[in-house]
């Protein structure tokens, strides 16, 4: 059986879109339910970006492809166990939460399920009311933004009551939710894990940068984007909704050296190369800055910031196919997605790992 995840994306040809030129076959098989016992043992699939050549290793031999000066750039957001399930105030209507991004003060943009019948003012109950959204705004495809009332730390109230979100294609329960954060998880705030990074571990880290790697971080809160599908057929109408990021000084001072020094800039998973994007597009070099991006990387977008992307496979026909697409060609993507098939790999957020160079 083959899944068709309709996401929508779409390449130039003159003044054509064909949204089917990042769609791949993938049989349901290889969607990864649950992680690896150990985070390094996965698959790694090595590409060079310009003539296409792969070739198929274990994750802890990226160390081998490294060198002295490159800098890996990791986001070190820390997803929240931010999915709650309640009752509507008056009716006792279940509902589940799936809480995005924190605006202002207590107001969170949300998804709700089923979101027909919260209306503006209406309230809804969580762990006999240990925390208390109340409906301020409706929004289009079941978002909402609530005002959350609690005691105490939200934190700790989402750490008592909340679940981890997982992806809607992982069918399994997770078991230990550690799994579903990177070892260097440190900043909360994502309604999702940096998937890319969650093939490292303490030890491979430690021995990379034994070897003179640079290790910079970066934080990117993954929200909204990643749970919705693009509605539109033409990519120019296509919103990306924004994503809060921020890079230190101390950060953008080791970019910036890095770059003199003629070393590369190495970034692990999309979210740190839409970050680094980000800034690099209006700025002339690294610099600490933070705020929202709804940054759109597709063919033909030219590149300032980085040189090589350690990544995940990514969901057919969706705007991250359509980035690491962009960093190398569509053609050679797509071949190196089908050679993944044919070797079996397990895709998406437990899945296996590519490396892009």
């Amino acid at each position: 059986m083959l899944t068709n995840i309709l996401v929508t994306a779409k390449v130039k040809r003159g003044n054509k879109v064909n949204i089917e030129d990042f769609d791949y076959p993938l049989p349901e098989s290889l969607i990864a339910q649950t992680p690896l016992k150990e985070r390094d043992e996965s698959r790694l699939l090595v590409m060079d970006r310009e003539s296409g050549e792969v070739s198929h290793h274990t994750f802890k031999d990226i160390i081998s492809y490294l060198k002295p000066g490159d800098t890996l750039v990791l986001n070190d957001t820390r997803v929240m166990p931010a999915r709650l399930f309640g009752l509507k105030e008056g009716t006792g209507a279940k509902v589940e939460m799936l809480m995005l991004t924190q605006l202002e003060g207590n107001d969170w943009e949300v998804l709700l399920k089923p979101a027909k019948r919260i209306k503006v003012g209406d309230r809804l109950s969580f762990g006999d009311d240990k925390i208390v959204a109340e409906c301020i705004e409706v929004l289009e495809q079941g978002g909402r933004i609530m005002r959350l009332h609690y005691d105490g730390i939200l934190q700790e109230r989402l750490d008592e009551l909340g679940e981890m979100p997982l992806p809607p294609y992982i069918k399994e329960r997770l078991d230990d939710p550690e799994r579903y954060q990177t070892v260097y998880a440190k900043e909360n705030g994502s309604a999702a894990a940096p998937t890319a990074g969650l093939h490292f571990t303490e030890a491979l880290l430690d021995e990379i940068k034994d070897k003179g790697v640079n290790m910079a971080f970066i934080t990117l809160h993954v929200g909204l984007g990643t749970f919705r599908p693009v509605s539109v057929e033409n990519i120019d109408d296509h919103e990306m909704h924004s994503e809060y990021y921020q890079m230190t000084q101390e950060t953008a001072d080791l970019l910036n050296d890095t770059r003199a020094k003629g070393n590369r800039i190495i970034a692990v998973g999309t979210t740190s190369t839409r970050t680094l994007e980000t800034i690099r597009s209006s700025e002339d070099q690294f610099v600490a800055k933070s705020g929202w991006t709804d940054i759109f990387i597709y063919p033909g977008y030219e590149f300032k910031a980085i040189d090589g992307l350690i990544t995940n496979f990514h969901l057919p026909k969706s705007t991250l196919v359509m980035l690491v697409s962009a960093f190398s060609t569509r053609e050679n993507i797509l071949n190196a997605y089908h050679e993944a098939v044919q070797q079996s790999y397990r895709f998406f957020s437990f899945g296996d790992a590519m490396f892009i160079i």
